[in-house]
């Protein structure tokens, strides 16, 4: 008995060092992501006028979809609008690196698009998301009332069969 203590009372130590080297590591390594976070936000000039009309295109189309939640039709249209926003990210990074002095104050839009993923298809896949919840939702309720309306079938079906 004493043995299996010990050893239980080992694997407990052993377990509290991998959690605190955990914490550690984590705590150090998401300094460097925080630091990236901080330096892509003081890169941009967030007072730009296309900058905040796609901000607010994407909160409008957020409300949009708040809004609509209970009509899944509209909302799958919304859900295929946003997967082919985010699939057209590519060519309309390179349509806006090769035209962005007409609109921007700096060229944002580098070969890899970066920023266009994360101002662009970064929102649409969080929206789409959301899309993809509420419907889950929906089909999960729609589920439920239709076990229901069926239990309620075979019960009357049953006191028919009784009489």
């Amino acid at each position: 008995m004493e043995e299996i203590q010990a050893a239980l009372n080992a694997h407990m130590d052993l377990m509290a060092d991998l959690v605190g080297n955990l914490t550690v590591e984590l705590r150090s390594g998401l300094k460097p992501a925080y630091e990236n976070l901080m330096g892509f936000y003081h890169a941009v000039n967030w007072k730009e006028s296309w900058l905040i009309g796609l901000i607010s295109f994407h909160a409008l189309l957020l409300v949009v979809v708040i809004l609509s939640r209970k009509n899944i039709n509209f909302q799958m249209c919304l859900f295929l609008l946003a997967l082919g926003g985010v699939y057209l990210a590519e060519r309309l990074n390179h349509l806006l690196a090769r035209n962005w002095r007409s609109f921007a104050g700096q060229n944002y839009f580098d070969p890899n698009g970066v920023f266009l993923s994360v101002l662009w298809s970064g929102p649409l896949l969080v929206i789409a998301l959301v899309i993809l919840v509420n419907t889950l939702f929906s089909l999960c309720y729609l589920i439920v009332k239709w076990k229901k309306a069926e239990l309620k079938h075979r019960a009357r079906a049953a006191r028919k069969k009784d009489e």
